[in-house]
């Protein structure tokens, strides 16, 4: 039995852009989950242009979608969101901390600090950021991996390096992110789900999740 479809209001304007053109503008959106994590926006028709209300992807009590890739830029208010709707529901902490944190990779140790900057994501484990200058940059090589956020930024990504194995893709960090994740900007990130992780002197159980 499919979960039911779940709506609630966006209080934010929210617009789409197509080539230079503002092709919805609505402060009547919906937040709508149907088949993902995540929400989707969906628009009275009268806040759509009307050569574009014909290529909706999806329609619900009125209401109107479209994909994401189908415009060029999204905006929550005048502020750029990437990726796909955020969920008011989601929210992310970013905290300095005097915790002691270290990376292990096959038993080479390739991250330690004693002053890391926790990020606290909903529905995600704890990850642990580091300085450059407490990781083994030696270790890290630097991949053609780009992943987004909507609630981080762009993302650039290192494997790891021991001995002759090369761990692809282990490590990210965020040059620029996104306004209110700026306490991430520099810092290098090791995926809980595929190394080994020691908090305060704790060996941490790797994680579960669609990252391991």
């Amino acid at each position: 039995m499919k979960d039911p479809v779940r709506i609630e209001p966006c209080p934010k304007r929210i617009r789409a852009v197509v080539g230079g053109v503002t092709v919805v503008d609505s402060t009547h959106a919906r937040y709508v989950w149907r088949d993902r994590p995540y929400p989707a926006y969906y628009f009275p028709a009268g806040d759509v242009d009307a050569e574009y209300r014909s290529r909706s992807r999806a329609e619900l009590d009125g209401l109107i979608s479209f994909r994401w890739s189908d415009m060029d830029h999204w905006f929550e208010e005048d502020e750029e969101v990437y990726v796909h709707a955020r969920d008011p529901h989601a929210r992310v902490d970013i905290l300095p901390s005097s915790r002691a944190v270290s990376v292990e990779v096959d038993g080479v140790t390739v991250a330690q600090s004693s002053h890391p900057t926790l990020l606290f994501e909903t529905g995600l484990p704890t990850r642990y950021y580091f300085a450059k200058t407490d990781v083994r940059l030696d270790l890290l090589v630097a991949t053609d991996t780009v992943t987004a956020c909507p609630y981080k930024g762009t993302a650039h990504y290192w494997s790891v390096r021991t001995g002759d194995t090369v761990h692809p893709d282990l490590a990210w960090g965020y040059d620029y992110p996104v306004p209110e994740s700026i306490r991430i900007a520099g810092l290098i990130c090791f995926y809980n789900e595929r190394v080994d992780l020691t908090v305060d002197g704790e060996r941490l159980e790797r994680p579960r999740t669609p990252f391991s």
